[in-house]
């Protein structure tokens, strides 16, 4: 029988006999649905070793039987001993584990990955750009936000959706825009229904948002076209490359950089990432396609 380490500070609750690349158990405390295609999941562990991460990490969850995926995780970091995840359905894995009941098994490896470093916005406006899925690996770091609000200026939070029915924590934007130290916009690439809200793509909120420029540190997560424009639309306003982050997430497969699946130029996404300060990756995020 293999002991569990000791967790002192970041540790993993991993031992020399299991390594990274064993998953641990968590068992589903709950799960919804957030979308029609996307749910979410608060997991607890099942091994007596606490549960952590920093705002901008991610998880590989196992599917026994059916395989694994990388998750960022998208609750409040502050919440110990327990892990949520947001993820939309794409495939085997995430489709099986929608069917998942309380009660039911999740193996978990992680947490793995860099972090949103909100320490360097000391002093300095807030602006998190979020489009479709984008908002869940942004949302640890807009909670780290609010329980040190008086760290920083003004906090502008961007939020783009496809359709109304694609806005991902909608009743949790309508709360934040209620609250009066926070400028809180959201808008949608076709309007649908009764939307009586902004029309437009979320690039265009950057242009009216309140920030100082010149004082700001902005967060993006979203696709990469939307991660493209929304540097741009930044640049243009004043922000510079090196004030802005970005996550990201894809094709990570075994998270410690020994598959080279994630290779991204010189970078191992899942080893060096996912966030990233823009003007270390500038060169490699604007050649197209690689």
């Amino acid at each position: 029988m293999t002991k569990q380490s000791s967790c002192k500070g970041n540790c993993r609750c991993y031992t020399a006999e299991t390594g990274p690349m064993v998953p641990r158990p968590f068992k589903v405390v709950e799960i919804w649905k957030e979308l029609a295609d996307t749910f979410s999941m608060r997991l607890e562990p099942l091994d007596g070793c606490p549960a952590f991460f920093a705002p901008g990490q991610f998880n590989m969850l196992y599917v026994f039987g059916v395989g694994e995926v990388p998750i960022s995780v998208s609750g409040d970091a502050a919440q110990s001993g327990e892990i949520l995840h947001t993820t939309r359905i794409v495939g085997n894995v995430t489709k099986a584990m929608s069917a998942f009941k309380p009660g039911m098994t999740v193996g978990l490896r992680g947490p793995f990955g860099t972090r949103w470093p909100l320490d360097v916005a000391d002093g300095k406006d807030l602006v998190f750009v979020a489009g479709g899925i984008g908002l869940a690996p942004l949302r640890p770091a807009i909670y780290q936000a609010f329980a040190d609000r008086h760290r920083y200026g003004n906090i502008v939070i961007l939020v783009g959706a496809r359709t109304p029915e694609d806005m991902l924590y909608a009743k949790e934007l309508a709360r934040w825009k209620s609250r009066f130290d926070l400028d809180v916009q959201v808008t949608v690439d076709h309007a649908t229904g009764n939307w009586q809200g902004r029309v437009g793509f979320v690039t265009k909120l950057i242009a009216s948002g309140g920030f100082d420029p010149k004082n700001t540190v902005a967060y993006t997560c979203g696709p990469e076209i939307m991660m493209r424009t929304t540097i741009k639309a930044l640049n243009d306003r004043g922000v510079t490359n090196d004030h802005i982050y970005v996550s990201m997430e894809r094709s990570m497969k075994c998270a410690v950089g020994f598959c080279g699946h994630c290779q991204w130029g010189p970078e191992f996404i899942c080893r060096d990432g996912p966030v990233y300060r823009f003007d270390q990756i500038a060169k490699s995020f604007n050649i197209e396609e690689l």
